[in-house]
């Protein structure tokens, strides 16, 4: 499988997630004194202060907060072929705001509070990047 495209390199606070995206699972931290969700994983609890949390799944459906529309590739040689591309500021059912693509969508029909719902993307043979794409009602 050939990926010509930066990756990201987990580290020990994201590894439990990349290892849920590699089998298709969109994982988010709950704190396990409150319940409050977040994304990406903090060492503490912003709501009460809690170092201590799960990993849990989320739905994997949410809405459109907030989104570009990428037209000029940076760096060109490694995205051109990509443009036009929609990076999305995406808010989960269970509330916490991610970033990703929106595929499977046209630019001009993307729409604040547009549903989506999660996918991934196999990459390499370790690495499944998580993308987004409109639920169609």
């Amino acid at each position: 499988m050939s990926y010509n495209k930066p990756l990201p390199y987990p580290d020990p606070e994201s590894r439990p997630f990349w290892e849920g995206a590699h089998t298709h699972k969109f994982l988010i931290v709950r704190c396990a004194n409150c319940g409050t969700h977040r994304f990406p994983a903090t060492s503490f609890c912003f709501h009460c202060q809690s170092p201590d949390f799960t990993w849990v799944e989320a739905k994997g459906t949410g809405k459109v907060f907030s989104w570009i529309v990428v037209r000029h590739p940076v760096p060109k040689d490694i995205y051109a072929d990509e443009v036009p591309y929609i990076v999305a500021l995406v808010t989960l059912d269970e509330g916490v705001r991610v970033t990703g693509n929106i595929v499977d969508c046209a630019p001009e029909a993307v729409a604040a509070d547009m549903p989506v719902k999660v996918g991934f993307k196999d990459v390499t043979s370790e690495i499944s990047l998580p993308v987004f794409s409109p639920v169609r009602q």
